[in-house]
């Protein structure tokens, strides 16, 4: 028969195991493909002095989801109504998957987001016009947002790479994941639409981040 010492011990380690998953989960955020845009870029697309339109608020503090949305056009393929993203940034981007890239005939590189240099440009098509950027498609390297106090908590550096594990039918394990600290950021795991289907993931779902 178990002790009541062992019992003790038993239900103590499975409670600090607990503790730890809560400590380190993580939630996510599946992005689609998106753009973001510059104003002058926004103006060729849309009219001079256009201002963007909120459908609604995402979970990082002032980013939204515009009502206003794009064709993103290559040699070999196009996607339309194509969503934005604000604000307004000093560079035009796209965002990508690596699906979508294939049926762009493009080859974008996996990037941090802001990172475009050497990248591949793709041409952008609005109700008013369009403009074609010479570089600014990514695939974007998977990211945790993260506030200074959480990091602090669980002892991660800004820029540090960790992995993640993903719980549910395909469990399993994600590594080289960005980590960006921010007193602006709210605590969430960004991945795109092919990352998220081949682990099983959606929105709110959480990942329980392991440090390398």
């Amino acid at each position: 028969m178990q002790t009541e010492e062992t019992i003790k011990l038993v239900t103590k380690l499975v409670m600090d195991k607990l503790s730890d998953l809560e400590k380190y989960k993580i939630p996510i955020g599946v992005s689609n493909r998106h753009v973001h845009v510059s104003q002058a870029d926004l103006e060729v697309l849309f009219g001079k002095g256009y201002v963007l339109t909120k459908k609604s608020d995402l979970k990082q503090p002032g980013q939204f989801a515009a009502n206003e949305t794009v064709t993103i056009r290559c040699q070999k393929g196009e996607f339309k109504k194509v969503r934005i993203l604000g604000p307004i940034r000093e560079r035009s981007q796209v965002e990508i998957s690596l699906t979508d890239s294939f049926r762009l005939g493009i080859k974008a590189p996996i990037k941090e987001s802001g990172h475009l240099e050497n990248t591949p440009g793709v041409e952008l098509i609005g109700p008013n016009g369009s403009v074609k950027i010479e570089q600014g498609t990514i695939v974007a390297l998977r990211h945790i947002h993260m506030p200074p106090e959480y990091a602090e908590k669980i002892g991660v550096k800004d820029k540090e790479i960790v992995e993640v594990e993903t719980l549910g039918e395909r469990e399993g394990i994600l590594g080289n994941v960005l980590v960006r600290i921010s007193d602006k950021f709210s605590l969430e795991m960004h991945i795109d639409i092919d990352e998220a289907n081949a682990c099983a993931l959606k929105n709110n779902d959480f990942v329980i981040l392991r440090k390398i």
